[in-house]
């Protein structure tokens, strides 16, 4: 593999959505969730970017016990509905992610490739925000949530211009 080129770092600076853990590695600074970008550079001048987003499972962001069917059903409908996030970026990546249960998270993975290394980053930051709106409109009514669910919906609730407590 290249080098990475320093367009890469800078195109990541100025997006102010990450901050630089190390080389080729980013972390989203807007989501609550665990959201990683690592680029590598391509002997054609392509880069490839790698995203990695963590989101709880229901049961460890809920005060309330979650019964093993409804933490699998709502596994599943998240990952279906990630199967639909084609149409978020700006290029026509082609995006195949891939969604596994590590202990008790949810971790999307998906990797395209750019010649654009400021779409790309907009790009991986289009991804994360929506692996963060589909978990967000995966929370199921009627249990007591923790932190981050809560400070998400009342967020949701402000810009939409409600008032109501969140759950």
């Amino acid at each position: 593999m290249a080098e990475l080129p320093g367009r890469v770092g800078r195109a990541f600076r100025d997006h102010n959505a990450f901050e630089e853990m190390e080389a080729g590695r980013y972390e989203s600074t807007v989501t609550p969730f665990d959201g990683v970008v690592t680029v590598d550079a391509v002997d054609d001048g392509r880069l490839q970017f790698h995203v990695t987003v963590r989101v709880p499972m229901l049961d460890k962001v809920t005060e309330d016990h979650v019964a093993d069917v409804v933490e699998e059903g709502w596994y599943e409908t998240f990952a279906l509905r990630i199967e639909d996030i084609g149409g978020v970026t700006a290029a026509d990546h082609n995006l195949d992610p891939t969604v596994e249960r590590e202990r008790r998270q949810a971790v999307v993975r998906v990797s395209f490739a750019d010649i654009n290394e400021r779409r790309g980053v907009d790009d991986a930051g289009a991804v994360i925000d929506y692996v963060e709106g589909t978990f967000v409109q995966g929370i199921i009514p009627g249990y007591q949530y923790t932190d981050p669910v809560t400070s998400l919906v009342d967020s949701a609730r402000q810009a939409g211009g409600s008032s109501d407590a969140p759950q």
